[in-house]
Formats: C-alpha cells, structure tokens, sequence
C-alpha cells in the first residue's frame, strides 16, 4: 500500500515485468525490506528479522478490527485483497491459526516477489491465495467472511474499482452476520470523503473513518451484525491484551481516537 513517507536507499532491486508493463522493485535499508511497484511509492515494508511484524503504521491500524471484535476466535475467516508484502497476511496467519484466509491478487509477480522475497507462507488448509481481480472475486463469489481487508493500489496509488459504491455493497454481501470491513484510504492523493459517503451508503451509516496516520494513510471501518460499541477504557483493556498476545501495541491509535471526534461520550458505536 502507498506510504510516500519512507526514506530509503537501495542497496539491490529486484525487478520483473508486469503483465501491465510495470516494474516490481525491493529495496532494503536498516534492516527492512520495501516493495516499489515502479515508482517512489512505498507498497509495503517488512522487517527482516521479524517477518510477521506489522512494520507500517497502517497495516497495524487495520487489525484494530480485533478490537472491535475482541473474540479471541474472531475472526474464523478472513478476505484479505491486495497481497503486496503479505504483511497483514502473515500477521493473521501467525496470530489467528483458527482462521481461513482467502488472499486475492491481481499480479502474479506480486505473488512471486512475496514468496521469494516476504517470506509469504506456503499455501495450506489455512491459506489460499487466488490470481484475479478483487472486485470480480467479491462479486462473483458466494462465500462468506468474517474480515475483509481492502488494500490494494497501483503503482500511481490508485484504487480503481476497489473505491466504488458496488464493490462495497458487494462486500457487505460477502459480510458473515458479525462482519467487519477495513479499507486503506490514502488522503494524500485526495480526500477520503466521497470514500467514507460510499462505505457508509453500502452500510447504511455503520461506518467509521480513523483519525489519519501521519503516513497520511486514513483507515475506514464497516459493520454488519451485532453494533460495535465499546467505551475507550474497554479499548485500552482490549489494546493490552492484544500487545501481550501478539506485540503489537494499538494504545497510540486509541490514544489518536480519544482526542478525535470519533468517540462522542467515551464511546465508539457504529
């Protein structure tokens, strides 16, 4: 996913040619690794010595959906599309072994780069990974999910069909009763307002917008089922038990939330 923020050197590059005449670089600097599609955008990070660690802000932002569903079983089943370094892959993988993930990617390079060079699992029981197009697969497809994970952007950080009214609504079909939906959003390509009119449109107004990374990254949240509503001290306890689990520490993004408007009363309900 796009973060134009990360400074790096490029000490090698891998490079392969897409099916869109694009090409697929890796650049290593400090101890992480980063994925270019053929411009200065950032498309994904990993840290070396901790593959399944989220390393950019806006991959951990997104699993605040295991604070809105704080079951430790939940989610059952997730839909991640976008592979790009597979970290929200890995990281689901390592953490929910409960869990079936369906991985979608548009480009089999990306699949081949993250196998070779983002330490992506192999596929099993518990990982399938499907070559196509997000939003035919959400269309055409009839299972359902617990979490879905939209993340996916060209090399210019477009979204395509990714950001329209259907490809929600679609979503939302694919939704199990107690769904959630988390979109990256990149407002420093544009404003995230008419995406936040869609998600809510296809929600019917059970959707939220996180405060932006300083990434400028915007995380969006969508429900189906049961409300999400759950009172920042409930966060905070629910942030501590997810960093001792997993070590990814969430209590900056509840700390972001708290002086936002996102929380009217101590509460975040949609």
């Amino acid at each position: 996913m796009p973060d134009p923020t990360v400074k790096f050197n490029i000490p090698y590059i891998y490079s392969a040619a897409w099916t869109l005449k694009m090409d697929i670089e890796v650049s290593e600097s400090a101890g992480v690794r980063y994925l270019h599609f053929g411009s200065h955008w950032i498309q994904g990070a990993m840290r070396v010595a901790r593959p399944w660690a989220l390393e950019l802000d806006y991959t951990r932002e997104m699993m605040a959906a295991l604070l809105l569903r704080p079951d430790a079983d939940w989610p059952r089943s997730a839909l991640l599309i976008g592979l790009g370094t597979a970290s929200l892959t890995k990281f689901l993988h390592r953490h929910r072994p409960e869990a079936k993930l369906t991985v979608v990617e548009i480009e089999p390079d990306v699949i081949h780069v993250a196998r070779q060079h983002f330490k992506l699992p192999e596929e099993d029981a518990r990982l399938r990974i499907v070559l196509d197009d997000g939003a035919a697969f959400v269309a055409a497809g009839t299972q359902n999910f617990d979490l879905i994970l939209v993340d996916g952007f060209d090399e210019n950080a477009r979204t395509g069909m990714l950001d329209t009214l259907p490809f929600y609504l679609n979503c939302k079909a694919r939704l199990s009763g107690n769904g959630l939906l988390v979109a990256n959003l990149l407002s420093k390509s544009k404003g995230v307002r008419k995406s936040m009119e869609r998600i809510e449109e296809a929600f019917d107004g059970r959707a939220i917008a996180f405060p932006s990374c300083d990434s400028g990254n915007v995380v969006a949240f969508a429900a189906t089922g049961n409300p999400v509503s759950h009172s920042l001290v409930e966060l905070k306890a629910s942030a501590r038990n997810l960093k001792e689990a997993t070590d990814l520490n969430l209590l900056t993004t509840i700390g972001r939330l708290e002086g936002s408007r996102h929380c009217p009363g101590g509460k975040i309900r949609f």
